[in-house]
């Protein structure tokens, strides 16, 4: 089924969000609509290890496509309010006819809007903001740019993290975490590239963040169990990503 150059399609029990034929932009399993079925989205998350819960109390997502983070976050964060910026707004009807994203503008708000321009105007602080934002190429333009990733840091909260999705076999990719890494004055992890190419990257401006190996642990534990999220297999990233400096994650 199409929707102007939206197409959802399906497959093996899970239903997929196109911008176009080759280019997936989001998925849900039906059996199991709020889990994170893709392994970057769940990568995404990470930032439940990186601060001690309850956290975060208010979540900005730039780029709805099929959901899937905005409803992880609603189902399982329940203490969290949730903004979503997307530009199209047919991606927020098929969201809600095709992939379930709940109907509740008093925890889940989605603000029809060009993400850099709302970032770059500034206004409110958060404690996550997640970036996932492409066109159908793949190009994430003006969302990955240095004054882009400034405004993201201006608009967290002391306990603040960003969380970007980057396409890791993309010819920019180093001057992506380059620009994040800048903005961020060096406060700034990226995770090695999932299978898929996307690469996953943290900075923080606020706290720092400070976490002992066992409580990575214990916090991957405590994941699993209240929301069903594993990111045990994450911590290895983490070890990877050269931040696991004698056993504690120092950003």
């Amino acid at each position: 089924m199409a929707q102007n150059s939206i197409e959802v399609s399906e497959k093996d029990g899970v239903r997929y969000l196109h911008f176009s034929s080759e280019w997936i932009q989001g998925a849900m399993r039906v059996q199991r609509p709020n889990a994170l079925e893709l392994h970057y989205t769940r990568e995404m998350m990470a930032g439940l290890l990186l601060r001690e819960p309850p956290w975060p109390r208010t979540a900005l997502l730039i780029g709805l496509g099929a959901g899937s983070l905005a409803k992880f976050i609603y189902h399982h964060l329940p203490a969290t309010k949730i903004t979503v910026v997307e530009i199209n707004p047919q991606v927020e009807i098929v969201a809600r006819l095709h992939f379930k994203l709940p109907a509740d503008p008093t925890r889940l708000h989605v603000v029809i809007a060009d993400g850099a321009e709302y970032m770059l105007k500034g206004g409110r602080q958060f404690d996550c903001i997640l970036v996932d934002g492409f066109d159908e190429n793949g190009r994430a333009g003006v969302l990955d740019t240095l004054p882009f990733y400034q405004a993201c840091r201006a608009r967290l909260t002391a306990k603040g993290l960003l969380s970007v999705n980057l396409l890791g076999h993309s010819r920019g990719f180093a001057s992506s975490t380059e620009a994040i890494d800048t903005a961020f004055d060096g406060r700034s992890l990226v995770f090695p590239s999932c299978d898929s190419g996307n690469t996953i990257a943290f900075a923080t401006d606020g706290e720092p963040v400070d976490v002992g190996l066992e409580e990575l642990i214990a916090r991957a534990k405590n994941c699993k169990t209240e929301t069903g999220l594993n990111l045990m297999p994450t911590i290895p990233g983490l070890q990877v990503a050269g931040k696991l400096i004698q056993d504690r994650l120092l950003i």
